[in-house]
């Protein structure tokens, strides 16, 4: 049997086993009789049994990265970013012992392959949220809060019987974190030339957040800058998230007067 056979064959044997019995029967002895090969093999090929989960991991995340990256931009990042929780919460459910397998059991540092791939198309959901001017924070703390939301939920639902599951809850969870990571889509222009800041409108601390959040998701565009000075407004732009984020904020009813009113 060549190489990359046994491979297969040692992969094949370790995923049924832990589809089956769940990841406690998953020892290298099982798997190595379930796939007809020598210790030694699967440890040359492995590294041990970690490295064999690992590998079982990411062959199993395969399938869903690769739907995951056919979503196509609809217009509407927010939207998309929903489709992108949603297939997260279908793959756990579809894939209960591999996804508890994945991110049951976080290890510092030494995620799967196919884990850290996940982590970077949900990265680029959130930066094309970013570049339409819809995120109220930075980028790596909105994919940071998904990430948590969506595995929390994920996990969640898996624990529950499948008749109790409730959905209901899932999708409230993902419309809070939703609605708190991201701006309103902006409203039509007036047609009314008269209108402007005139109107009603104050600029508020959070379109000052989310502007900054934008500028910098462009910085890679911005060929006029030298990567110093681009690193530099990069800089100047974290501040102004963090230190306008940091203060209160007024609310759509107050005037800037009633604000900061004591």
């Amino acid at each position: 049997m060549a190489s990359s056979n046994k491979r297969d064959a040692i992969l094949d044997a370790a995923a049924d086993l832990l589809a089956r019995e769940g990841r406690d029967a998953v020892s290298t002895r099982a798997v190595c009789k379930a796939a007809g090969v020598q210790a030694p093999i699967l440890y040359r090929l492995f590294g041990d049994k970690q490295g064999l989960l690992d590998a079982v991991a990411s062959r199993g995340l395969a399938a869903y990265i690769a739907e995951k990256r056919r979503i196509t931009p609809s217009g509407d990042p927010v939207e998309d970013l929903r489709r992108g929780w949603d297939l997260h919460v279908g793959f756990g459910l579809a894939e209960p012992a591999l996804y508890a397998l994945i991110y049951g059991s976080p290890r510092p540092g030494a995620e799967p392959e196919g884990a850290k791939q996940a982590a970077e198309i949900l990265a680029g959901l959130v930066h094309r949220v970013a570049l339409a001017g819809r995120l109220r924070v930075p980028e790596e703390r909105a994919a940071r809060v998904v990430h948590a939301a969506g595995r929390g939920t994920t996990l969640s639902l898996i624990a529950m019987p499948e008749a109790e599951r409730d959905m209901e809850a899932a999708r409230i969870v993902r419309e809070a974190v939703i609605h708190s990571i991201t701006e309103p889509a902006p409203s039509a222009p007036s047609a009314d030339p008269s209108s402007g800041p005139s109107n009603g409108h104050v600029r508020t601390g959070s379109d000052v957040v989310a502007g900054a959040i934008t500028l910098k998701a462009s910085l890679g565009d911005l060929e006029v800058l030298t990567p110093s000075e681009s690193r530099l407004l990069g800089d100047w732009l974290d501040r102004i998230i963090e230190g306008q984020a940091a203060r209160p904020q007024a609310t759509s009813s107050e005037t800037p007067h009633q604000a900061t009113a004591p």
